[in-house]
């Protein structure tokens, strides 16, 4: 425990320190107010507020900004050289990549919670429902996380943060589109299996309307542990280079 808190101040510090860091939570929140702008005008003459809005457009754009926020972690301590002299120090594999893994999940918590502002603009104009705002909060903070993990599996299978970047931005824009396909396929049994291995499929039809459900959780922390597993062993592997 005391190996990951020491990794997660590191990297944490490395997050508020570093330029591109800022550059990534303006432009995230640059969208994400484009878009709250854009609903709100609706929301006053035309439909209700949705509660969901803004957790609901953040299950797309994490498939881009999950990357950008984990590209570097492993793959740039892996190209410089450096993670062979983390590997010499007092600290085992599992706490390298749980706490860069925590470090980027505490990072994305914080711009979320930036996000909050929106809801409350809307408690100015009207009253939203705010257990269906907290769970929708809750859900994409768990999708978050599994985005983050996904990211971060990838940055330590390859030393080039561009390739870091692509092959998860591939992978989560393939989870994300699962769930178009699950809602167009013909056949239920086969839509039902589809969307039940999609993140979006676990988020659209429970949290983002209001319900709280194990088994979506459980999706969510099984991405988290299984990716982070692979993460742990790749690490693993650079002692025996």
């Amino acid at each position: 425990m005391t190996g990951t808190w020491i990794i997660f101040r590191r990297e944490v510090g490395q997050y508020f320190a570093s330029p591109v860091a800022y550059l990534i939570a303006f432009a995230m929140l640059l969208v994400t107010g484009l878009y709250f702008n854009a609903d709100l005008a609706f929301s006053i003459t035309v439909k209700a507020a949705d509660p969901a809005l803004i957790p609901s457009f953040m299950s797309l754009i994490l498939v881009f900004f999950a990357p950008l926020l984990t590209m570097r972690m492993l793959a740039e301590e892996t190209r410089e050289g450096t993670l062979e002299l983390l590997l010499t120090a007092p600290v085992s594999d599992s706490a390298i990549v749980i706490g860069k893994f925590l470090s980027a999940w505490f990072y994305y918590s914080v711009l979320l919670g930036l996000t909050l502002i929106y809801q409350l603009i809307l408690l100015q104009i009207s009253v939203p429902d705010l257990a269906h705002t907290l769970c929708a909060y809750i859900g994409i903070w768990l999708y978050g996380g599994a985005t983050l993990a996904v990211g971060l599996m990838f940055s330590a299978l390859t030393e080039n943060q561009v390739v870091a970047a692509f092959l998860a931005m591939a992978t989560l824009l393939f989870l994300w589109l699962g769930d178009l396909a699950g809602q167009i396929v013909a056949n239920l049994d086969l839509a039902r299996i589809i969307r039940q291995l999609t993140l979006t499929g676990h988020f659209s039809t429970s949290f983002a309307v209001g319900l709280v459900r194990a088994e979506d959780v459980a999706y969510y922390a099984g991405i988290i542990v299984i990716t982070l597993f692979i993460a742990i062993r790749v690490v693993e592997s650079h002692r025996w280079r």
